[in-house]
């Protein structure tokens, strides 16, 4: 077939797992022709603004009904049904992250306390000299919760390190997929580190303050 080019469109990449960069707009009775048919499989329309989309559709619909008949025997898609599908799937993924999250977060926790549990074992011997010279339980507390936020901090510093490499090697293998990491995401990560390590580190801290130097002591 022999056509007249009347205009390129701009490159606009892949979408959907489609490539709108290999489009061809032809007239609709040149593709019936070309391809021996004479319905549509679909029709693309055009609003003027968002706010006249409703107004549209309702149009759309009455002039289909008047033409098959009274019938309505097509689908009227518009964006914001498209973006409400997403909108629910992204936020299933949501709340399924959330909970892998969650699950993650407790089980380092329970390891923050345990790695902390076992320091306070083995330093009982420190704790009673602190004791004896006059160390608080309160300053005793402190201590070791300080620790156990450094340890919380460090993981998570490591994990957002981790993080932007993976995001790096996304961009690397689709340079067209945005996978940058939000700044909110990034303080939340970090606050949340933070306060997974104090609250996982209290009973190890009580622990280490409510220790007796003489009995801590005797232990060296």
């Amino acid at each position: 077939r022999r056509v007249l080019i009347v205009g390129v469109l701009a490159a606009a990449g892949q979408g959907l797992s489609m490539n709108t960069d290999e489009l061809v707009f032809v007239p609709v009775s040149l593709a019936q022709s070309m391809f021996n048919s004479n319905t549509l499989f679909r029709i693309m329309i055009e609003a003027h603004s968002r706010e006249a989309i409703d107004a549209a559709k309702a149009q759309i619909t009455e002039i289909i009904k008047l033409r098959h008949e009274g019938e309505l025997d097509v689908t009227v898609i518009t964006q914001d049904a498209v973006l409400a599908t997403f909108d629910r799937l992204l936020s299933a993924l949501t709340l399924g992250v959330a909970g892998i999250a969650a699950i993650s977060l407790a089980v380092a926790g329970i390891l923050v306390m345990n790695v902390m549990l076992v320091s306070v074992t083995q330093r009982t011997a420190e704790i009673g000299l602190l004791k004896a010279l006059g160390a608080t339980g309160s300053g005793i507390r402190a201590v070791f919760l300080t620790e156990a936020v450094l340890l919380s901090f460090t993981g998570a510093v490591v994990g957002y390190v981790l993080g932007l490499l993976g995001a790096a090697m996304i961009r690397q293998l689709y340079p067209t997929f945005p996978a940058y990491p939000p700044d909110w995401a990034v303080l939340a990560g970090l606050g949340t580190a933070l306060v997974t390590g104090i609250l996982f580190g209290v009973m190890p801290a009580r622990r280490a303050a409510q220790l007796d130097p003489v009995q801590a002591l005797s232990k060296r």
